[in-house]
Protein backbone atom coordinates (compact mmCIF):
# COMPACT_ATOMS: atom_id res chain seq x y z
CA UNK A 1 0.00 0.00 0.00
CA UNK A 2 1.36 3.42 -0.83
CA UNK A 3 0.71 6.89 0.51
CA UNK A 4 -1.29 9.54 -1.27
CA UNK A 5 0.91 12.04 -3.06
CA UNK A 6 2.17 14.90 -0.90
CA UNK A 7 2.18 18.58 -1.77
CA UNK A 8 5.63 20.14 -2.38
CA UNK A 9 7.52 21.36 0.65
CA UNK A 10 7.06 25.01 1.40
CA UNK A 11 9.93 27.38 0.76
CA UNK A 12 10.83 27.47 4.44
CA UNK A 13 11.31 23.72 4.42
CA UNK A 14 13.58 23.96 1.39
CA UNK A 15 15.64 26.67 3.09
CA UNK A 16 15.93 24.42 6.10
CA UNK A 17 17.68 21.67 4.18
CA UNK A 18 19.89 24.14 2.35
CA UNK A 19 20.96 25.41 5.75
CA UNK A 20 21.86 21.86 6.82
CA UNK A 21 24.08 21.47 3.83
CA UNK A 22 26.52 24.38 3.96
CA UNK A 23 29.60 23.69 1.93
CA UNK A 24 28.82 19.96 1.93
CA UNK A 25 26.33 20.48 -0.89
CA UNK A 26 29.23 21.24 -3.23
CA UNK A 27 31.59 18.49 -2.13
CA UNK A 28 28.78 15.91 -2.13
CA UNK A 29 28.75 16.03 -5.93
CA UNK A 30 32.21 14.48 -6.01
CA UNK A 31 32.48 10.73 -5.37
CA UNK A 32 33.99 10.21 -1.90
CA UNK A 33 36.73 7.91 -3.18
CA UNK A 34 38.02 10.72 -5.42
CA UNK A 35 37.80 13.65 -3.01
CA UNK A 36 41.16 12.96 -1.49
CA UNK A 37 43.84 10.36 -1.20
CA UNK A 38 43.16 7.73 1.44
CA UNK A 39 43.36 9.28 4.88
CA UNK A 40 44.13 5.97 6.50
CA UNK A 41 47.90 5.66 6.24
CA UNK A 42 50.89 5.07 8.46
CA UNK A 43 50.14 4.79 12.17
CA UNK A 44 46.54 5.86 11.57
CA UNK A 45 45.86 2.98 9.18
CA UNK A 46 42.89 0.83 10.18
CA UNK A 47 44.05 -2.40 11.77
CA UNK A 48 40.96 -4.20 10.53
CA UNK A 49 40.03 -3.55 6.90
CA UNK A 50 36.50 -5.03 6.95
CA UNK A 51 33.99 -4.11 9.65
CA UNK A 52 30.60 -5.64 10.26
CA UNK A 53 28.09 -3.10 11.54
CA UNK A 54 24.72 -4.32 12.79
CA UNK A 55 21.52 -2.40 12.20
CA UNK A 56 17.79 -2.67 12.82
CA UNK A 57 15.38 -1.96 9.90
CA UNK A 58 14.70 1.71 10.66
CA UNK A 59 15.11 4.89 8.63
CA UNK A 60 17.82 6.09 11.00
CA UNK A 61 20.17 3.26 9.99
CA UNK A 62 20.66 5.37 6.83
CA UNK A 63 24.13 6.79 7.43
CA UNK A 64 25.61 3.35 8.13
CA UNK A 65 23.99 1.91 5.01
CA UNK A 66 24.90 4.90 2.83
CA UNK A 67 28.52 4.78 4.05
CA UNK A 68 28.68 1.26 2.64
CA UNK A 69 26.49 1.50 -0.48
CA UNK A 70 28.01 4.78 -1.69
CA UNK A 71 31.51 3.74 -0.64
CA UNK A 72 32.33 6.56 1.73
CA UNK A 73 34.21 3.85 3.63
CA UNK A 74 36.79 3.41 0.84
CA UNK A 75 38.21 6.88 1.46
CA UNK A 76 39.29 5.72 4.91
CA UNK A 77 40.69 2.34 3.92
CA UNK A 78 37.92 0.09 5.20
CA UNK A 79 34.92 -1.85 3.93
CA UNK A 80 31.69 -1.57 5.96
CA UNK A 81 29.34 -4.54 5.76
CA UNK A 82 25.89 -3.73 7.19
CA UNK A 83 24.30 -6.68 9.00
CA UNK A 84 20.51 -6.74 9.39
CA UNK A 85 19.45 -7.84 12.87
CA UNK A 86 16.10 -8.99 14.25
CA UNK A 87 15.93 -7.14 17.58
CA UNK A 88 17.84 -4.81 19.85
CA UNK A 89 18.52 -7.71 22.21
CA UNK A 90 20.20 -9.52 19.31
CA UNK A 91 22.27 -6.40 18.57
CA UNK A 92 23.34 -6.23 22.22
CA UNK A 93 24.33 -9.88 22.35
CA UNK A 94 26.25 -9.83 19.08
CA UNK A 95 28.08 -6.66 20.05
CA UNK A 96 29.17 -7.97 23.39
CA UNK A 97 30.24 -11.41 22.13
CA UNK A 98 32.16 -10.00 19.16
CA UNK A 99 29.93 -11.19 16.29
CA UNK A 100 29.47 -7.54 15.34
CA UNK A 101 32.28 -5.00 15.28
CA UNK A 102 29.89 -2.08 15.84
CA UNK A 103 26.22 -1.25 15.46
CA UNK A 104 23.56 1.30 14.69
CA UNK A 105 22.19 1.08 18.20
CA UNK A 106 19.96 2.72 20.79
CA UNK A 107 21.83 5.26 22.91
CA UNK A 108 20.25 3.92 26.08
CA UNK A 109 21.13 0.33 25.19
CA UNK A 110 24.84 1.16 25.28
CA UNK A 111 24.43 2.80 28.69
CA UNK A 112 22.27 -0.07 29.91
CA UNK A 113 25.03 -2.57 29.14
CA UNK A 114 27.70 -0.26 30.60
CA UNK A 115 25.84 -0.14 33.92
CA UNK A 116 24.67 -3.76 33.87
CA UNK A 117 20.95 -2.97 33.87
CA UNK A 118 20.35 -3.79 30.19
CA UNK A 119 22.19 -7.09 30.08
CA UNK A 120 25.48 -8.54 31.37
CA UNK A 121 27.77 -5.62 32.25
CA UNK A 122 30.50 -4.77 29.77
CA UNK A 123 32.48 -1.63 29.06
CA UNK A 124 31.02 0.03 25.98
CA UNK A 125 31.76 2.94 23.68
CA UNK A 126 29.69 5.57 21.87
CA UNK A 127 31.74 6.70 18.88
CA UNK A 128 29.25 9.21 17.45
CA UNK A 129 25.59 10.13 17.16
CA UNK A 130 23.81 8.83 14.06
CA UNK A 131 20.66 10.93 14.14
CA UNK A 132 18.52 13.38 16.06
CA UNK A 133 14.70 13.40 16.04
CA UNK A 134 12.47 11.29 13.81
CA UNK A 135 10.69 8.90 16.20
CA UNK A 136 7.05 9.15 17.31
CA UNK A 137 4.32 8.09 19.73
CA UNK A 138 1.68 6.19 17.76
CA UNK A 139 -1.76 5.52 19.25
CA UNK A 140 -4.27 3.01 17.88
CA UNK A 141 -7.37 3.86 15.84
CA UNK A 142 -9.29 2.08 18.61
CA UNK A 143 -8.29 4.87 20.99
CA UNK A 144 -9.17 7.47 18.37
CA UNK A 145 -12.63 5.94 18.05
CA UNK A 146 -13.00 6.51 21.80
CA UNK A 147 -12.22 10.21 21.39
CA UNK A 148 -8.46 10.20 22.01
CA UNK A 149 -6.50 12.57 19.77
CA UNK A 150 -3.56 13.45 22.01
CA UNK A 151 -1.97 12.89 25.41
CA UNK A 152 -4.60 14.88 27.28
CA UNK A 153 -7.33 12.77 25.68
CA UNK A 154 -5.51 9.59 26.67
CA UNK A 155 -5.21 10.77 30.25
CA UNK A 156 -8.94 11.55 30.34
CA UNK A 157 -9.86 8.15 28.89
CA UNK A 158 -7.71 6.25 31.38
CA UNK A 159 -9.32 8.24 34.18
CA UNK A 160 -12.91 7.50 33.19
CA UNK A 161 -12.66 4.08 31.52
CA UNK A 162 -10.75 1.76 33.80
CA UNK A 163 -9.01 -1.15 32.18
CA UNK A 164 -5.62 -2.37 31.00
CA UNK A 165 -3.89 -0.12 28.50
CA UNK A 166 -0.77 -1.54 26.87
CA UNK A 167 2.08 0.43 25.30
CA UNK A 168 5.14 -0.92 23.54
CA UNK A 169 8.72 0.23 23.30
CA UNK A 170 11.74 -1.50 21.77
CA UNK A 171 14.22 -2.15 24.61
CA UNK A 172 13.97 -1.61 28.40
CA UNK A 173 16.82 0.93 28.72
CA UNK A 174 16.55 2.25 25.16
CA UNK A 175 15.54 5.56 23.68
CA UNK A 176 11.97 4.56 22.80
CA UNK A 177 11.27 3.39 26.34
CA UNK A 178 12.55 6.70 27.69
CA UNK A 179 10.54 8.81 25.18
CA UNK A 180 7.40 6.79 25.90
CA UNK A 181 7.82 7.08 29.67
CA UNK A 182 8.66 10.78 29.48
CA UNK A 183 5.65 11.51 27.26
CA UNK A 184 3.24 9.53 29.41
CA UNK A 185 4.55 11.19 32.57
CA UNK A 186 4.18 14.64 31.00
CA UNK A 187 0.47 13.84 30.63
CA UNK A 188 0.26 12.80 34.30
CA UNK A 189 0.26 9.07 33.44
CA UNK A 190 2.65 6.86 35.40
CA UNK A 191 4.10 4.35 32.90
CA UNK A 192 4.65 1.76 35.65
CA UNK A 193 1.38 1.95 37.58
CA UNK A 194 -1.28 3.43 35.29
CA UNK A 195 -0.54 1.40 32.14
CA UNK A 196 1.28 -1.75 31.07
CA UNK A 197 4.42 -1.58 28.94
CA UNK A 198 5.91 -4.34 26.77
CA UNK A 199 8.95 -4.77 24.53
CA UNK A 200 8.47 -5.40 20.79
CA UNK A 201 11.11 -5.30 17.99
CA UNK A 202 10.59 -2.28 15.68
CA UNK A 203 9.55 -4.16 12.49
CA UNK A 204 6.89 -6.04 14.47
CA UNK A 205 5.15 -2.98 15.95
CA UNK A 206 2.59 -2.47 13.20
CA UNK A 207 1.61 -6.13 13.01
CA UNK A 208 1.12 -6.27 16.78
CA UNK A 209 -1.04 -3.15 16.80
CA UNK A 210 -3.08 -4.55 13.91
CA UNK A 211 -4.09 -7.60 15.97
CA UNK A 212 -4.78 -5.51 19.09
CA UNK A 213 -1.77 -6.38 21.23
CA UNK A 214 -1.16 -2.76 22.20
CA UNK A 215 -2.92 0.60 22.43
CA UNK A 216 0.16 2.59 21.50
CA UNK A 217 3.86 2.38 20.83
CA UNK A 218 7.02 4.42 20.49
CA UNK A 219 9.36 3.47 17.67
CA UNK A 220 11.48 4.94 14.92
CA UNK A 221 10.39 5.58 11.38
CA UNK A 222 9.11 4.29 9.07
CA UNK A 223 6.93 2.21 11.36
CA UNK A 224 4.89 5.14 12.71
CA UNK A 225 4.07 6.26 9.19
CA UNK A 226 3.44 2.66 8.17
CA UNK A 227 0.72 2.48 10.85
CA UNK A 228 -0.89 5.61 9.38
CA UNK A 229 -0.69 4.35 5.79
CA UNK A 230 -2.25 1.07 6.91
CA UNK A 231 -4.92 3.03 8.81
CA UNK A 232 -4.36 1.29 12.14
CA UNK A 233 -2.80 4.17 14.08
CA UNK A 234 -2.09 7.91 14.28
CA UNK A 235 0.75 10.10 15.52
CA UNK A 236 -0.02 11.65 18.90
CA UNK A 237 3.38 13.35 19.18
CA UNK A 238 6.72 13.16 17.46
CA UNK A 239 9.75 12.73 19.67
CA UNK A 240 11.05 16.10 18.48
CA UNK A 241 7.91 17.47 20.18
CA UNK A 242 9.21 15.86 23.37
CA UNK A 243 12.78 17.14 22.92
CA UNK A 244 13.87 19.19 19.95
CA UNK A 245 17.06 17.73 18.45
CA UNK A 246 17.14 14.87 20.93
CA UNK A 247 19.82 12.17 20.76
CA UNK A 248 18.66 8.88 19.26
CA UNK A 249 20.79 6.15 17.64
CA UNK A 250 24.56 6.02 17.97
CA UNK A 251 27.44 4.20 16.39
CA UNK A 252 28.33 1.94 19.29
CA UNK A 253 30.82 -0.81 20.03
CA UNK A 254 32.63 -2.33 22.97
CA UNK A 255 35.46 -0.48 24.67
CA UNK A 256 37.58 -3.54 23.91
CA UNK A 257 37.09 -3.01 20.17
CA UNK A 258 38.33 0.59 20.39
CA UNK A 259 41.35 -0.47 22.42
CA UNK A 260 42.25 -3.26 19.99
CA UNK A 261 41.44 -1.41 16.75
CA UNK A 262 41.75 2.36 17.35
CA UNK A 263 42.55 3.16 13.72
CA UNK A 264 39.58 1.13 12.53
CA UNK A 265 37.28 2.90 15.01
CA UNK A 266 38.46 6.29 13.70
CA UNK A 267 38.07 5.27 10.05
CA UNK A 268 34.61 3.81 10.60
CA UNK A 269 33.46 6.94 12.45
CA UNK A 270 34.84 9.26 9.76
CA UNK A 271 33.09 7.32 6.99
CA UNK A 272 29.73 7.48 8.75
CA UNK A 273 30.19 11.21 9.48
CA UNK A 274 30.72 11.71 5.73
CA UNK A 275 27.58 9.71 4.93
CA UNK A 276 25.41 11.63 7.39
CA UNK A 277 26.66 14.94 6.04
CA UNK A 278 25.85 13.81 2.49
CA UNK A 279 22.30 12.80 3.47
CA UNK A 280 21.62 16.20 5.06
CA UNK A 281 23.14 18.11 2.14
CA UNK A 282 20.03 18.24 -0.08
CA UNK A 283 16.47 17.11 -0.58
CA UNK A 284 17.56 15.00 -3.55
CA UNK A 285 20.11 13.22 -1.36
CA UNK A 286 17.36 12.45 1.15
CA UNK A 287 15.17 11.06 -1.61
CA UNK A 288 18.03 8.91 -2.84
CA UNK A 289 18.68 7.74 0.71
CA UNK A 290 15.01 6.74 1.04
CA UNK A 291 15.33 4.62 -2.09
CA UNK A 292 18.47 2.95 -0.78
CA UNK A 293 17.18 2.04 2.68
CA UNK A 294 13.74 0.96 1.41
CA UNK A 295 15.39 -2.03 -0.26
CA UNK A 296 14.61 -5.51 1.02
CA UNK A 297 18.15 -5.84 2.33
CA UNK A 298 17.59 -2.92 4.71
CA UNK A 299 14.20 -1.57 5.90
CA UNK A 300 12.11 -3.55 3.40
CA UNK A 301 9.08 -1.29 2.96
CA UNK A 302 7.65 1.09 0.36
CA UNK A 303 9.90 4.03 -0.43
CA UNK A 304 6.88 6.36 -0.18
CA UNK A 305 6.42 5.39 3.47
CA UNK A 306 10.00 6.45 4.23
CA UNK A 307 10.49 9.52 2.07
CA UNK A 308 7.67 11.73 3.39
CA UNK A 309 9.00 12.03 6.93
CA UNK A 310 12.60 12.05 5.68
CA UNK A 311 11.65 15.28 3.85
CA UNK A 312 9.80 16.65 6.89
CA UNK A 313 6.34 16.17 5.32
CA UNK A 314 4.20 14.99 8.22
CA UNK A 315 0.62 13.70 8.32
CA UNK A 316 -0.63 12.57 11.72
CA UNK A 317 -3.29 10.32 10.21
CA UNK A 318 -6.27 12.17 11.72
CA UNK A 319 -6.38 15.35 9.67
CA UNK A 320 -3.27 17.38 10.44
CA UNK A 321 -0.41 17.86 7.97
CA UNK A 322 2.68 20.03 8.41
CA UNK A 323 6.26 20.63 7.34
CA UNK A 324 8.36 19.79 10.36
CA UNK A 325 11.53 21.93 10.76
CA UNK A 326 12.85 19.35 13.23
CA UNK A 327 12.55 16.18 11.18
CA UNK A 328 15.25 13.52 11.33
CA UNK A 329 18.77 14.96 11.03
CA UNK A 330 21.98 13.06 10.35
CA UNK A 331 24.69 15.75 10.61
CA UNK A 332 23.38 19.30 11.14
CA UNK A 333 26.80 20.95 11.02
CA UNK A 334 28.24 18.36 13.39
CA UNK A 335 25.64 18.81 16.14
CA UNK A 336 24.14 15.39 15.44
CA UNK A 337 27.31 13.35 15.16
CA UNK A 338 29.13 14.84 18.17
CA UNK A 339 28.82 12.48 21.20
CA UNK A 340 27.68 15.06 23.78
CA UNK A 341 28.47 14.05 27.35
CA UNK A 342 25.22 15.61 28.56
CA UNK A 343 23.24 13.36 26.20
CA UNK A 344 24.71 10.21 27.72
CA UNK A 345 24.14 11.57 31.21
CA UNK A 346 20.48 12.25 30.41
CA UNK A 347 19.79 8.58 29.77
CA UNK A 348 21.36 7.72 33.10
CA UNK A 349 19.06 10.24 34.84
CA UNK A 350 16.02 8.57 33.30
CA UNK A 351 17.25 5.10 34.21
CA UNK A 352 17.50 6.40 37.78
CA UNK A 353 14.12 8.17 37.60
CA UNK A 354 12.36 4.94 36.66
CA UNK A 355 14.17 2.75 39.18
CA UNK A 356 16.28 0.86 36.68
CA UNK A 357 19.35 2.22 38.47
CA UNK A 358 18.94 1.70 42.20
CA UNK A 359 21.35 4.47 43.16
CA UNK A 360 22.92 7.53 41.58
CA UNK A 361 26.06 6.78 39.57
CA UNK A 362 28.82 9.28 38.93
CA UNK A 363 26.92 10.57 35.92
CA UNK A 364 29.73 12.60 34.36
CA UNK A 365 32.40 9.95 34.97
CA UNK A 366 30.31 7.28 33.23
CA UNK A 367 29.64 9.56 30.26
CA UNK A 368 33.32 10.43 29.95
CA UNK A 369 34.18 6.75 29.90
CA UNK A 370 31.54 5.74 27.34
CA UNK A 371 31.39 8.71 24.95
CA UNK A 372 34.71 8.58 23.13
CA UNK A 373 35.36 12.22 22.42
CA UNK A 374 38.97 11.37 21.58
CA UNK A 375 38.03 8.99 18.78
CA UNK A 376 35.35 11.35 17.51
CA UNK A 377 37.62 14.39 17.35
CA UNK A 378 40.25 12.47 15.40
CA UNK A 379 37.62 11.14 13.00
CA UNK A 380 36.02 14.57 12.62
CA UNK A 381 39.41 16.07 11.78
CA UNK A 382 39.87 13.45 9.08
CA UNK A 383 36.38 14.10 7.71
CA UNK A 384 36.80 17.89 8.06
CA UNK A 385 33.64 17.95 10.16
CA UNK A 386 32.53 20.67 12.57
CA UNK A 387 33.16 19.96 16.26
CA UNK A 388 31.33 21.84 19.05
CA UNK A 389 33.59 23.61 21.52
CA UNK A 390 31.91 22.27 24.66
CA UNK A 391 30.79 18.67 25.41
CA UNK A 392 27.55 19.73 27.17
CA UNK A 393 24.36 21.26 25.79
CA UNK A 394 21.08 22.52 27.24
CA UNK A 395 17.51 21.78 26.15
CA UNK A 396 13.95 22.33 27.38
CA UNK A 397 11.74 19.26 27.12
CA UNK A 398 7.98 18.91 26.62
CA UNK A 399 7.19 19.38 30.32
CA UNK A 400 9.12 22.66 30.48
CA UNK A 401 11.99 21.17 32.50
CA UNK A 402 15.47 22.20 31.34
CA UNK A 403 18.27 19.64 31.09
CA UNK A 404 21.82 20.98 30.95
CA UNK A 405 23.84 18.29 32.73
CA UNK A 406 24.81 20.53 35.66
CA UNK A 407 23.12 18.66 38.50
CA UNK A 408 22.04 15.23 37.27
CA UNK A 409 21.24 13.81 40.71
CA UNK A 410 18.79 16.64 41.50
CA UNK A 411 17.35 16.43 37.99
CA UNK A 412 16.69 12.69 38.26
CA UNK A 413 14.98 13.02 41.64
CA UNK A 414 13.05 16.20 40.86
CA UNK A 415 10.26 14.78 38.69
CA UNK A 416 6.76 14.54 40.10
CA UNK A 417 6.01 11.33 38.21
CA UNK A 418 8.71 8.73 38.87
CA UNK A 419 9.38 5.41 40.53
CA UNK A 420 9.87 6.02 44.24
Amino acid sequence: MTMKSKPPLRRAARRRFIRYAGAAAITSLIPPALRSAAWAAGSDAPEKKEVKIGFIPLTDCASVVVASVMEFDRKYGIKITPSKEASWAAVRDKLTNGELDAAHVLYGLIYGVQTGIGGPRKDMAVLMGLNHNGQAITLSRKLYDKGVKDGAGLKALIGRDKGEYTFAHTFPTGTHAMWLYYWLAAQGINPFTDVKTITVPPPQMVANMRVGNMDGFCVGEPWNNRAIVDRIGFTANTTQDIWKDHPEKVLGCTAEFVQKYPGTARAMTAAVIDAGRWIDASLSNRRKTSEIVADRAYVNTDKEVIVARMLGCYDNGIGRTWDDPNAMKFYNDGIVSFPWLSDGMWFLTQHRRWGLLKSDPDYLAVARQVNRLDVYRDAAAAAKASVPKEPMRASKLIDGVVWDGRNPKAYASGFKVKVA
